[in-house]
């Protein structure tokens, strides 16, 4: 009889530590405003379990190694300190730092979508032209949102001589497919790829294809030339920050960001098929042009949809969080 209250005993009492420690795992300060926090590409993952918010952002370490940083919230207000959840490997085959972090959902675990930087050059420049240095997107895996997120590899996931950054997931037809940018200073035009993963998301299982350029947002401006040895200028124009989203009625848009007027900006780009392959046409106007940009959509744990970006592009950006609302066939920012 002892020896069976003894073991209910110590049941319950691994019960209790084993409680308190789920409960340690969500328990945290928050001390900092939204709007003071320093943050280029915000995103946010809403995690219902614990009914908390995770923003995600970029932080190198002392030693110069690209990582990424997490901030919890239960009310998207105010934020907790800092928590490290990645770190560049040492041996890894860019080092440098870390933009444009997202983390995504996927097979039961957490999958850091992150473009590392090097300044490490494959092309020297030409005629002023900034040279081609290594830079992609890389993907990272963790069994929890608090880290901490572990190599696939030790290579870029998308080609490795292309300048290539804010890679992004979506799952079509029951395929993982990486949705990401060539950035404008190799290809003058930035364009916005699609590629297939394989299932495990380890590597590519396809060559990357362009599904459309910067320029064909009717609004966009260059920002800059290159200059063709006959003295021919050829505009450049960014692309940047891609988002997939569906709507209630099945119209699958991808948010991005470029450049209205000097100032960065929210667009929105549409698929007449429904599918990633397009044809893609994009919306008259942003938006948003308020100079912000790098946009990502989630709901908030009472179902309200939300934008997030950083404002202003240059200075102090910080997220803004801007309530969102799904008119069936797009998005448009509730007043």
């Amino acid at each position: 009889m002892r020896h069976h209250i003894f073991s209910i005993l110590m049941v319950a009492l691994a019960m209790t530590v084993s409680c308190k420690d789920r409960k340690n795992v969500q328990d945290f300060e928050a001390v900092t405003p939204l709007d003071s926090i320093y943050c280029r590409d915000p995103f946010i993952v809403a995690d219902k379990a614990t009914k908390t918010y995770y923003l995600f952002k970029s932080s190198t370490t002392d030693e110069g190694l690209g990582g990424v940083v997490v901030m919890k919230s239960k009310d998207l207000k105010m934020w907790s300190e800092p928590q490290r959840v990645f770190t560049v490997p040492e041996d890894n085959f860019n080092t440098g730092p870390v933009w444009a972090p997202e983390v995504h959902e996927y097979k039961g675990a957490w999958y850091l979508f992150a473009t590392l930087n090097t300044d490490r050059k494959f092309a020297e420049s030409v005629d002023g032209w900034p040279a081609f240095t290594y830079r992609g997107t890389q993907i990272f895996r963790s069994e929890s949102l608090e880290g901490p997120f572990l190599p696939l590899g030790k290579d870029l996931t998308t080609p490795k001589e292309w300048m290539a950054l804010d890679g992004t997931l979506w799952v079509e037809d029951g395929v993982p497919h990486m949705i990401f940018c060539h950035e404008w200073v190799q290809v003058k035009d930035g364009t916005f790829e699609v590629m297939p993963l394989k299932d495990d998301l380890s590597a590519a299982a396809g060559a990357p294809k362009t599904i459309f350029t910067a320029s064909q947002g009717p609004w966009a401006n260059s920002i800059s030339e290159w200059t063709e040895p006959d003295g021919t200028k050829i505009p450049a124009y960014v692309s940047d920050g891609n988002f997939v989203y569906k709507t209630k009625d099945g119209t699958l848009l991808i948010l991005w960001s470029s450049f209205k007027n000097g100032k960065y900006c929210v667009a929105i780009s549409r698929s007449a098929s429904g599918k990633l392959a397009g044809p893609w046409t994009c919306d008259p106007e942003p938006i948003f042009e308020e100079d912000g940009g790098h946009p990502m959509v989630f709901k908030d744990f009472d179902g309200n949809l939300k934008l997030v970006f950083h404002q202003p592009n240059s200075g102090h950006s910080h997220p803004v969080i801007l309530p969102l609302e799904d008119t069936g066939n797009s998005l448009v920012i509730k007043k």
